[in-house]
């Protein structure tokens, strides 16, 4: 099995310890945020074919990454770098800093280590079209050489997504079909320019623009190539038009305090900053819930 850490919450950012811990156990536990039924995950090495590392700030896991793959995991690091405002993003990495930290992925593991995400492209009143193609510019122009690919997506238009906008007092629009089309186009050309391939994130919609292509998030083939050695995994999306490979997410919602405004794994920040702030880093669960102690 893949495992999934996490597009939920930024485990590389503030729960590497817990992580490591569990590592070294071999296991995890996750409560279905839907149903409270809790589950145990195999996190052995024969169990685990390979993890995908979701994140916006790898500094804090930089050593654990060594950990993983002395343990003969290959693994992949998903690496969100926008260059957006702190109006939208509150806590990452200066981008330079981010550009960095993948440098390091690629010296280590090699380009197909580290995938680069512009994601989300958030429209707003302080972040037009404009803005966007500059910055993917400048981010593109300092990560050739070290990744092969930029997933992007645009801003989903969740309810807990309008509304943390709305209460920020942050304008947005969500983008007619031709103007996405149409700033797609450039920035394709642009990460084409610059030795890299322009997939998009579950937006069939926008399929057929030259120079994309779907993505795979969690891909089978990419870690594959990390590994040296054949990963196998069906694809199982999480939502209609996904193309990721069947994985297991051990993270947990409402637990990132990173505070980004736009944030659809967050309904209030609040929430998440008390529930880190609870976190223990030697327990089974990433956060505890009531019934459901973290030891």
């Amino acid at each position: 099995m893949i495992i999934s850490a996490s597009y939920k919450t930024d485990i590389p950012a503030f729960y590497g310890r817990w992580f490591l811990n569990r590592l070294a156990a071999g296991h995890c536990r996750m409560v279905n945020p839907y149903g409270g039924q809790t589950y145990r995950i195999d996190l052995s090495r024969p169990a685990v074919d390979g993890f995908v590392f979701w994140t916006k700030n790898l500094g804090p896991f930089l050593d654990a990454l060594d950990h993983v793959s002395d343990r003969g995991h290959p693994f992949v690091v998903q690496y969100s770098v926008t260059g957006l405002p702190t109006l939208l993003e509150r806590s990452v990495p200066a981008w330079e800093t981010a550009v960095g930290h993948m440098a390091r992925v690629r010296d280590r593991w090699g380009p197909r280590a580290a995938v680069w995400r512009y994601d989300p492209i958030a429209v707003t009143d302080a972040t037009p079209p404009g803005h966007h193609l500059a910055a993917f510019a400048a981010i593109a122009r300092a990560l050739r050489g070290v990744t092969d690919e930029v997933a992007v997506s645009f801003l989903q238009p969740y309810r807990k997504t309008a509304r943390n906008l709305a209460a920020a007092g942050i304008g947005w629009r969500d983008p007619e079909a031709e103007e996405k089309r149409a700033l797609l186009a450039d920035l394709a050309a642009v990460a084409a320019g610059e030795g890299m391939a322009l997939t998009l994130c579950t937006q069939p919609e926008l399929a057929g623009i030259p120079g994309t292509a779907p993505a795979r998030c969690i891909d089978a083939a990419r870690l594959s190539d990390v590994a040296g050695r054949p990963v196998g995994a069906r694809e199982k999306g999480n939502r209609p038009g996904c193309l990721c490979a069947e994985s297991r997410d051990i993270g947990d919602y409402d637990s990132c305090p990173h505070g980004c405004v736009y944030c659809y794994a967050v309904a209030d920040r609040a929430t998440a900053q008390r529930r880190f702030a609870a976190h223990d880093p030697e327990g089974e669960f990433l956060v505890a819930r009531p019934g459901h102690p973290q030891r």
